[in-house]
């Protein structure tokens, strides 16, 4: 899930990199893969509890960033959708969230937060169906107002969310931040899934979201570049997301087998010995393009894709540069020639802008190689569960859809269908991330 406060493809000014936020940063090579050190063992491994449907789509949120029209919306492709969801301790009390490695705020609903519907009418707090009534500050004893702040997202689709930044201490399995920076939601105009709270944000501080009573962005260290900085743990945080049953994916609840948020290395699940470490790329503020510079400005975590392989895609151009590796998007988001030549094969059905298969489908291979290795999707991953038509039949979507032309600006998603099947370690001083392949599960 993707929140655009001004695109990468829109003008970038008045950015503080997160360099001047106390981590040391060293920008690798884009045009090689990286030579690291073996990965640690991560101290820190939180279970991923629940997966659940998330909101309305945003489909027209791609095209509005490569136009450089996005502001603040996320990027997500598909009407049905999911996220995974891990439990967080802010001020003593206790939440699911969704865990975002395509955002960068921590925030919570607050108790007795303002529900509204799209067009701005005031509903019920049930109507925005969060998970629980809400962060009480008044029980928090750590709880600081951040004096003249605001925070605010807004989406393509009309939802939004409108309070105040404060600073709190912020626990996830035993890993802790005092002071930290949180948006606080008084204002939602939200259509939620009745099991999460808020949202733990994993991407750099660019993309933070708090202003002052001037409307000036003022950035901050997310979570995890906060413990990062005060030395609670090693620079690296690692994702092992599961895909869980296919009734799990119809009915979702909590279910401890989902997978593991890891801090300080890499997370503890079967990989075999197929590894590659990449650059994250950085961008030129001056070019709004990618940059070998020694002093990049870091967004997502966006890395080059050298070619996917399918049947028959020795004749499509299938190179795909600027792909974010993105937790809270389902979905793989690949050039229209990749989606069209692979979903050719796949026997898929073109509709209202997204393809669609049969539920028993067999899914021909998928491969995505990074710096000469290739990683293999399982083929489970690319038939998704979508819900019920009218007459209460499974509807499903291909796992790899149609992100756009590949052109100038362009931008695309490794989803949950690719993370799957890969263990991501994400390095966020070196700047980079080491994907492993797993064994089969």
């Amino acid at each position: 899930m993707l929140p655009f406060v001004i695109g990468v493809c829109a003008v970038l000014v008045g950015v503080v990199k997160s360099s001047h936020y106390g981590i040391q940063h060293h920008p690798p090579s884009p045009h090689s893969a990286v030579e690291a050190p073996p990965l640690p063992h991560a101290p820190f491994s939180a279970p991923i509890v629940s997966r659940t449907s998330r909101r309305a789509s945003k489909t027209h949120a791609l095209h509005s960033l490569r136009a450089g029209k996005s502001y603040t919306v996320p990027v997500v492709g598909a009407d049905y959708d999911y996220e995974y969801l891990t439990n967080i301790t802010i001020g003593g009390q206790s939440f699911l969230v969704i865990v975002d490695t395509g955002s960068s705020d921590t925030w919570l609903a607050q108790k007795g937060f303002s529900c509204f519907n799209l067009t701005g009418a005031p509903e019920p707090t049930s109507t925005c169906a969060f998970g629980s009534d809400g962060f009480d500050t008044k029980l928090s004893k750590s709880f600081q107002w951040y004096p003249n702040t605001t925070f605010a997202l807004e989406y393509g689709d009309g939802e939004s969310l409108t309070g105040s930044a404060a600073f709190e201490t912020v626990s996830i399995d035993g890993l802790t931040v005092k002071d930290q920076e949180i948006g606080v939601v008084s204002k939602a105009s939200w259509v939620g899934d009745g099991i999460n709270t808020g949202l733990l944000g994993l991407a750099y501080p660019w993309l933070t979201s708090i202003t002052n009573s001037q409307g000036r962005k003022l950035q901050y260290n997310p979570f995890f570049f906060n413990a990062v900085k005060q030395k609670q743990v090693s620079s690296y945080f690692s994702l092992a997301l599961n895909r869980g049953t296919a009734n799990g994916m119809r009915s979702p609840g909590i279910d401890p087998h989902l997978g593991y948020l890891a801090f300080g290395g890499i997370a503890q699940v079967p990989v075999t010995s197929n590894r590659v470490t990449v650059p994250i790329q950085g961008y030129s503020i001056a070019t709004r393009a990618p940059t070998s510079s020694r002093h990049p400005t870091y967004f997502y975590y966006t890395v080059d894709v050298q070619e996917y392989v399918f049947p028959n895609s020795s004749g499509v151009a299938t190179a795909s540069n600027s792909t974010i590796i993105d937790s809270g998007t389902t979905l793989n988001l690949v050039p229209t020639e990749v989606a069209r030549a692979y979903n050719a094969a796949f026997n898929a059905t073109w509709r209202s802008g997204s393809y669609y298969v049969d539920c028993k489908a067999e899914a021909p291979p998928f491969a995505v190689v990074l710096r000469g290795k290739t990683f293999t999707i399982d083929p489970r991953d690319q038939v998704v569960y979508a819900g019920t038509d009218e007459n209460g039949d499974a509807v499903c979507m291909s796992g790899t859809q149609d992100g756009g032309p590949q052109t100038m600006g362009s931008v695309f998603i490794l989803g949950d269908v690719f993370l799957h099947n890969v263990v991501t370690t994400f390095d966020i001083q070196r700047n980079q991330i080491t994907f492993t392949q797993r064994k089969y599960y």
